[in-house]
């Protein structure tokens, strides 16, 4: 039969054929079909045949063929045929897919559409003709019937698209059915129907298969949807991502972890290698991904996550995006540090917002999941770090300062930036082998090139480098070696900043040590100054770092510079012996700096004495080369006076006068080497006492002679008398002035030295309280001719010689010791009110130094655990004292010139209690454990912080009270404001809503409304500590709307015939202190207030924009959303807050100024709020009641009276004002608010 009908078509008119394949019946032709194609034979010609004569031009041809055609796709899909004779059917089929009728057409999908809904393909080959029949279906143009009704061509295929979309896929036909609708036209709509559909099934899928299915939605967004597609792949691999975390964080759920996670970050990888090809060829994709990401940077951060960081990161391999992408993500980071902030200042945004999310945390993610060949990841993390740090590091100031702060919780925004882009550097270093090289360049040649600016968080990020892997960075050595051919070159802070962060290196690389050796000499004898220094400064680093054979271990040094060092010996290469030749060379370099300008051996003498501590073997070098020099400068002689020839160490060029030699820090370092060398090397070489005891025993003598003698000297011995010339206009005044202060220092060193070897001696404190007289002396005359403008101490330097341990000390002697012999030798330096005063001054001037520069001069400077223990003894002793003998205890005795001891003791504790918590923050517990009077730790339970911290916040009470409770004339502003300052610092260490807190709010909230004060300054304080206590457990709207009446009952009405009921909410506002004093301090509170109102509705707008807000049917519903009450109950209240103050008479200048440009904000923010109501509610539901009543009150309560303040403001203006440009400039701030 096959033969008959392959005959019949070979003729050339199929009439025959049609008449001989009408008598057959539908089921023979379909057996013979599927007969001869499984046996293979003939199968493509017969179909061809069959086709020719069943022309769909007659119904009954049609039919049969479409039975035909459904006896292929069955052929097709039982798998049954050879794979040509399946190609062969396919390629027939498609080919008459168009000659179908309509009808037909709609028959043959629908029977597609059920099969697959049913799950009855087997192999999924049929669903190749599925795209032509669907395209076929929708160039129909006529009416087909389709359920019930008729549709066209084009509504027909979108139902079927919708009905098979609506339905259930099977697994494995997912990414083929996916993959088909590419060749069929499809609308908008329709996109969206498969590209839902699609997204929903990835979440039964297994994670390999998921890949190629993100492939063909790419392919398949480019006919629309691509936000959508982009959307759902982020947020199914957010929501994967967060379920891994969940389970990984609790070990109950560690045999439930469904996916893998290497597997999992694997197929990310793939699918962001995916959309990256797919922007590349479709830049409208990756316009769509910006445009997204950038619409919920202004909400929630929805889709900023780890997987989208990542494809971001990747996507700047395309040129066209890089630039756009870099400024988003800087963006996004410095705005989510500012929400952070904000958060953090804020208790009811706290509880509106309880888990902000936190970008840092998802980029440093990103890194860690680079280590899965994220390759496309590594190189956009490696630019965005240094664009952070770039961005965002310290910048330099007017004054040539680094406009920088301390670690911790006051850390601005940018800087948390800055933080974070070395974070990024220094993990992506560690993870990622390839990249060293190009980080460690980029980091080198920053710090070269950017030498000018500042570049500290370049050379941490380098130490924190090289401590990770000196070993590694060895096969780094030829960059390194480079970068120190430009020392020279470099200013001397970063040049010991580098030196110390490669130190590991110099331990490990012969080659970078040698060639450092070689940089150093040869600077050692440049032209430039700060080439010397920076010479000095690595010959002393290396000493201090190369260990002679015998030295103290690092625990008996108790070493400060270094410690933090990642300290390598390779003992085969480099060990102590060999050591000892290398640090005696560098000795030789050294010692000839001293015949250098006064800033090198400045520099040298500072550096000794660490070097003494970390090598004690070079003590014979280092002190024989001290002495050496200081021999040049003292008189042998027992008779001669002064003791030491301050002459030679000036030098004078024409009319230019110059230091030539810093003696004092000789000296100095001279008795602080002594000292530190007696105390540790001497008891462990008693044995070799004889050998060693010379060159200690001759310099203490010197030093013995030369503190006899310069207490017998006069201020003429030195020609320092009153009658000198201390100008600094002529040579000889300058030459006076540096002759001053040398002697000064001297008795300052002579004064530490003199105590140490003292053993609490009579005759050697009287000889300290003789030094003393002299170094006052020389001060008061310094100060009488500096003018009688300036102040006490004026034309003193901010650094004392005294070392932060020996202040230490010294004033525990004076404060607190009660031993009873030592009680006559003591009452010598007791007896001076003066030397106790200037005791308690150089530890205000050593913490206020630390606040500034972030250490202090002298041993242990450099060390934060001894500066920390030296603060906590400091402060005990201060404390001591201050509560021991108050201020008005003391004043009641005679009465002398300079502060009060106790002022300044009280001074001393308020300024180190913002050092600890500017430096020491975690450490607040050890500082308040430190400052319990009680010794008894053994019976000690656990207390809280805030307990302690409240501990001593009730003495602060009592001496306030105290103060407060004194006649209005023995009221001491002064003492007054730092025990407000000193609460302020405390009360930051109370746990808020914790008992200690609540009492503590309850108490000050007391004092401002019961103590009427008219001091302005104590008034600003504890007002501002008032605030500070009540934002930290709800808004201030409240307490600024009770001020604002206060301001407004004392300071009358803009209508001199209105009388104001004085509502007397707190005694603290008076007619002195209103304004500007409080008017001013709440303003700027409501100012902060509109800021974060501002915020929420930016949040608002942002979330509505992603219909984060649920869509209710009734306004009531719609009201309760948390956010917008909060928004609306904060303008309320701001609202009548100012409702008071433009009804205030107010005195010109700032406090009106401030007011006007608040209102300003005040009505752009309710402008903000108005759109937002305007975009989020329809017509139908209408705006909610409280807005209404918020906008009614704003135009009744508000608005009227702003006109009348302008009024006023102008009128006041034109009665005082005589210039009309004056008067312009003036009306400038109200034309604002008009227009408003």
């Amino acid at each position: 039969m096959d033969q008959k009908i392959l005959s019949l078509a070979a003729e050339k008119t199929a009439d025959g054929l049609q008449e001989f394949l009408q008598i057959l019946k539908e089921d023979d032709l379909t057996d013979l079909l599927q007969n001869q194609a499984v046996r293979g034979k003939t199968a493509g010609a017969l179909l061809k045949a069959i086709f020719k004569g069943l022309p769909c031009s007659e119904e009954a041809g049609a039919l049969k063929r479409l039975k035909i055609y459904s006896c292929c796709i069955q052929l097709l899909e039982s798998g049954d045929l050879q794979k040509e004779v399946a190609s062969e059917i396919t390629g027939l089929l498609m080919l008459e897919v168009h000659r179908f009728p309509g009808q037909l057409l709609v028959e043959l999908a629908n029977e597609f559409v059920s099969a697959i809904n049913e799950g009855k393909l087997t192999n999924g080959k049929s669903l190749e003709l599925l795209p032509i029949i669907l395209t076929a279906l929708g160039t129909k143009k006529e009416n087909l019937t389709y359920g019930k009704g008729e549709l066209s061509g084009e509504e027909c295929k979108k139902q079927l698209i919708n009905t098979l979309c609506s339905g259930r896929w099977d697994h494995q036909y997912v990414i083929q059915l996916t993959s088909m609708f590419k060749a069929v036209p499809l609308t908008i709509e329709e996109v969206e129907f498969v590209v839902e559909k699609v997204l929903k099934v990835f979440s039964k899928l297994n994670l390999q298969e998921i890949p190629p299915l993100v492939y063909q939605l790419l392919v398949l967004s480019s006919k629309g949807s691509r936000k959508r597609v982009l959307v759902g792949i982020i947020a199914f691999f957010n929501k994967l991502d967060q379920q891994h975390n969940e389970e990984q964080s609790g070990d109950e759920y560690l045999d439930l972890i469904t996916v893998p996670l290497d597997e999992l970050r694997h197929v990310e990888g793939t699918i962001i290698l995916h959309i990256v090809f797919a922007i590349k060829l479709d830049f409208e994709l990756g316009r769509e991904l910006l445009r997204h990401l950038k619409a919920t940077q202004q909400g929630d951060f929805s889709s900023i996550c780890p997987f989208s960081i990542a494809l971001l990161l990747s996507v700047t391999r395309i040129q066209r995006f890089e630039e756009q992408v870099f400024d988003f993500l800087k963006s996004s980071v410095i705005k989510n540090f500012k929400d952070l902030q904000l958060l953090q200042g804020s208790k009811y945004i706290q509880s509106l917002f309880p888990n902000e999310c936190c970008i840092s945390t998802m980029i440093l993610e990103v890194v860690n999941n680079s280590v899965h060949s994220w390759d496309h990841v590594t190189q956009g993390l490696v630019e965005f770090g240094f664009i952070l740090m770039d961005s965002y590091g310290p910048k330099k100031i007017l004054d040539g300062k680094t406009a920088e702060t301390s670690s911790g919780l006051s850390r601005m925004p940018n800087q948390h930036a800055c933080k974070l882009g070395a974070n990024i550097l220094l993990e992506t270093f560690k993870i990622h082998e390839m990249i060293r090289q190009e980080i460690l360049e980029q980091v080198l040649n920053r710090v070269v090139t950017r030498a000018s600016s500042p570049i500290n968080h370049f050379l941490d990020l380098l130490s924190d480098i090289i401590k990770y892997s000196p070993l590694v960075l060895q096969s780094c050595s030829s960059k390194v070696i480079e970068t120190f051919d430009y020392l020279s070159f470099l200013p001397v802070q970063t040049v010991q900043g580098l030196l110390k962060a490669v130190q590991p290196l110099l331990k490990v690389s012969m080659s970078i040590r040698d060639s450092l050796i070689l940089v150093l000499r040869k600077a050692m004898f440049a032209s430039q100054l700060d080439a010397r220094k920076s010479a000095v400064a690595g010959f002393l680093l290396l000493l201090k770092n190369f260990k002679v054979l015998g030295s103290l271990s690092s625990s008996q040094c108790s070493q400060s510079i270094g410690v933090s060092q990642v300290h390598v010996d390779i003992h085969s290469r480099y060990n102590s012996v060999a050591n000892e030749t290398f640090c005696l060379e560098i000795m030789d370099s050294l010692k000839r700096c001293l015949g250098q300008q006064a800033d090198v051996r400045l520099m040298l003498y500072e550096g000794f004495y660490d070097v003494l501590r970390r090598n004690s073997q070079l003590a014979n070098s280092v002190m024989q080369t001290l002495l050496s020099q200081l021999k040049q400068f003292y008189e042998p002689e027992p008779d001669v006076l002064p003791p030491l020839k301050l002459e030679a160490c000036i030098l004078t060029q024409g009319d230019q006068v110059f230091l030539q030699e810093p003696l004092d820090y000789l000296l100095c370092c001279i008795q602080h080497c002594l000292a530190w060398y007696k105390s540790r090397v001497v008891p462990l070489q008693q044995e070799e006492e004889e050998e060693e005891e010379g060159f200690y025993q001759y310099l203490d003598d010197m030093l013995e002679s030369i503190t006899n003698r310069m207490i017998k000297s006069e201020l003429e011995d030195f020609e320092l008398d009153k009658s000198a010339d201390f100008s600094q206009s002529t040579g000889i005044g300058i030459k006076n002035n540096i002759c001053a202060s040398l002697v000064m220092g001297i008795c300052e060193v002579l004064i530490e030295y003199n105590f140490f070897i003292s053993n609490f001696s009579k005759t050697k404190f009287e000889t300290i309280l003789s030094l003393f007289m002299c170094y006052k002396k020389l001060s008061d005359i310094l100060n009488e001719k500096s003018g009688k403008g300036k102040t006490k101490m004026a034309n003193r330097p901010t650094d004392s010689f005294l070392s932060m341990k020996f202040v230490s000390d010294l004033l525990t002697a004076l404060f607190r010791d009660s031993t009873q012999s030592h009680e006559e030798s003591l009452s010598v330096l007791r007896s001076s009110n003066e030397f106790m005063r200037y005791a308690v001054n150089v530890a205000l001037m050593k913490v206020q130094q630390l606040k500034e520069t972030g250490h202090v001069s002298g041993p242990d400077g450099q060390n934060p655990e001894k500066i920390f223990q030296n603060l906590c003894d400091i402060t005990r002793v201060l404390l001591w004292r201050y509560t021991s003998i108050p201020t008005s205890v003391e004043e009641s005795g005679k009465r002398e010139k300079g502060k009060n001891i106790s002022l300044l003791c009280l001074e001393g504790i308020q300024k180190i209690l913002s050092a600890v918590q500017q430096f020491y923050q975690p450490k607040c517990y050890q500082f308040l454990k430190a400052l319990d009077a009680t010794d008894k730790e053994e019976e000690e339970e656990e207390v809280s912080v805030s307990e302690r911290a409240a501990f001593q916040i009730r003495q602060f009470q009592r001496s306030l009270l105290n103060l407060l409770s004194s006649q209005e004339e023995d009221f001491k502003s002064k003492e007054a404001l730092l025990l407000a300052t000193v609460l302020t610092s405390l009360s930051k260490l109370l746990k808020p809503i914790s008992a200690e807190f609540v009492q503590m709010l309850s108490w000050t909230s007391k004092i401002c409304t019961e103590n009427s004060c008219e001091d302005a300054s104590f008034c600003k304080g504890m007002l501002s500590l008032l605030f500070n206590l009540d934002v930290s457990c709800k808004s201030p709207v409240g307490l600024l709307r009770d001020l604002s009446q206060d301001i407004h009952g004392h300071l009358g009405d803009i209508d001199e015939d209105v009388e104001v009921e004085k509502t007397n909410n707190f005694a603290l506002v008076n007619l002195k202190t209103a304004a500007p004093t409080v008017c001013l301090l709440v303003l700027s509170k409501a100012e902060k207030v509109l800021e974060e109102v501002d915020w929420l509705i930016t949040k608002l707008k942002g979330q509505a924009n992603h219909k984060i807000i649920p869509e209710a049917s009734s306004q009531a519903a719609l009201t309760n959303h948390p956010m917008e009450k909060t928004t609306i109950i904060q303008l309320g209240t701001l609202l009548t807050f100012f409702h008071e103050l433009v009804q205030t008479a107010l005195p010109s200048g700032s406090c009106v100024d401030t007011l006007l440009k608040d209102l300003g904000k005040m009505y752009t923010t309710l402008t903000a709020l108005v759109k937002y109501y305007l975009q989020v509610y329809q017509p139908s539901t209408g705006i909610p009641k409280n807005m209404e009543k918020l906008v009614k009150l704003s135009g009744s309560h508000l608005t009227p009276l702003c006109y009348s303040f302008i009024s006023y403001v102008q009128n006041k203006h034109s009665r005082s004002l005589k210039c009309t440009g004056e008067k312009e400039k003036t009306a400038a701030g109200p034309t604002a608010i008009v227009s408003c």
